[in-house]
Formats: C-alpha cells, sequence, structure tokens
C-alpha cells in the first residue's frame, strides 16, 4: 500500500502540474485547491468546481442550489492568488459572465485542463441565444441564475451521467430564429471587423491595425452577431461567406 508521505507527495506533484499549465495560458481563469480533509467521495455529486469570482451572488447561488449533495469549490480571477489543484473534479461550472467571447475562452481553457469532465454554464439570466451558442461549442449544459435551486441541482446530476441539460424554452427558440439576417445593416465599421474575421485575424491583431481597443473591436463584433443572427466569429465568417456566394 502506498504511505501517507508518498500520497502526499504525488498530489503535490500533480497539482504543480495542473498548476503549471493554468500559469500557461496569461488571462485565463484560475481554480482554487480543495480544502485540506475535503474528500469528493464524501458527497453523492463529488467535488463541482465554479469558475467565477468568488464574491458573485451567483457563486453564493450555486452553493446553496447543491447543498449537501456536493463538495462546491469556487475559482477566482487570474490576479487572485492560487493554490495548486490536487483533485479532478466531478462537474465544471462556468459563470458566463461579461461577453460571451470571453465565455467561449474560458470554455475551451477549461476543456485544456479537464477533457472529458462535465461542462455546465450558468447565465446570469435565462439568454437563450447563449445557452444555444455554448451548446454549439461543447457545454453539456446551460442554467441560469433566476432558475429554482432543485432545477439547478438536478441540471448537475444530469450532465454527470452523460445527458444534456438545456432550458425548455430552447427549442421554441431554435425553430423561430430568422434564417435570412439583414446584411445591409451591417456598419461600415462592422463590415471592416468582419473582414478581417474571415481572414482568420484575432481581435487582438484587428485592433492594432485599426487603431482601436480590444474592447471596441469585440463590441462591434458584438452588434454584427446580432444583425446577423449569429453568436460567434465562426458563425459570423460563414453566414459572410455564404452571403458572398448568393447562398
Amino acid at each position: 500500500m502506498i504511505g501517507t508521505e508518498e500520497r502526499s507527495r504525488e498530489l503535490r506533484a500533480q497539482g504543480a502540474r495542473l498548476d503549471a499549465a493554468a500559469r500557461a495560458a496569461p488571462g485565463s481563469r484560475r481554480l482554487e485547491a480543495v480544502r485540506e480533509g475535503t474528500s469528493a467521495a464524501e458527497k453523492p455529486l463529488g467535488l463541482v468546481w465554479m469558475v467565477a469570482p468568488s464574491y458573485s451572488i451567483a457563486a453564493e447561488g450555486l452553493k446553496k442550489a447543491l447543498g449537501g449533495k456536493a463538495d462546491v469549490c469556487i475559482g477566482e480571477e487570474p490576479s487572485a492568488a492560487t493554490i495548486p489543484v490536487a483533485t479532478i473534479p466531478s462537474c465544471v461550472v462556468l459563470y458566463a459572465g461579461g461577453m460571451e467571447e470571453d465565455c467561449l475562452e474560458g470554455m475551451a481553457r477549461i476543456r485544456e485542463l479537464y477533457p472529458g469532465v462535465p461542462l455546465l454554464v450558468l447565465g446570469s439570466h435565462l439568454d437563450l441565444a447563449l445557452a444555444r451558442v455554448t451548446l454549439q461549442n461543447g457545454a453539456n449544459g446551460f442554467v441560469h441564475a433566476a432558475m429554482h435551486p432543485a432545477q439547478v441541482l438536478r441540471a448537475v446530476e444530469v450532465v454527470q451521467k452523460g445527458e444534456l441539460a438545456t432550458p425548455r424554452q430552447l427549442l421554441s427558440y431554435l425553430l423561430s430564429q430568422n434564417e435570412n439576417p439583414k446584411i445591409e445593416d451591417i456598419s461600415a465599421r462592422q463590415g471592416e471587423i468582419l473582414e478581417m474575421v474571415m481572414e482568420g485575424v484575432s481581435n487582438a491583431e484587428i485592433a492594432g491595425r485599426l487603431y482601436l481597443s480590444e474592447s471596441t473591436v469585440k463590441q462591434h463584433l458584438s452588434g454584427a452577431y446580432k444583425v446577423l443572427g449569429v453568436r460567434n466569429r465562426t458563425e459570423a465568417a460563414k453566414t459572410m461567406r455564404e452571403h458572398a456566394r448568393g447562398v
């Protein structure tokens, strides 16, 4: 049998590797360590990581929703002090605050750190457009802060079983979407930025070429997405190419 000291060294080494991976991507969110003495096996839903500011109302709401069913640890923003992670979570919950592209970047980073671990996106409200794009980009489910705690708990249970957790209203929303975006409503600046998006230019590079802040570029893209009826760069580029071909 592995001794206590040897097991401790093994966990520290694993934690160091994960922490090194997290530090390799500047600007990504990081996760807190498991509190000493915490055992994911003690509760039926195991250890649930939530990637969100620790002071957020959504974070506290998740803790209450999961109650005694799971051990909940809250991830901090990159600027916060972190301790190496020593346990693989049974589920990761990403709070979708701010810009949608930031949420998608967070999803990608979580997938890098924890491939195969169920990922649940938590919105601040029922945003069906956001629910659609997060599910299209690999999330296992979408819930929002206004849901009853029992529904949030059920969603965590569902994604841990390998099933999809979606709002009931999502299907009706998908069926009602406009299939013919008005390209002519795109502004000159939005069109200029979209042309670069189709070339595969990053937001940072676009900002440099146009002498804009990256935040301004994101705002222009957000406005263009609404006009096109899309939710991310890939969909926007596809729609613009199809329009150019007369599809």
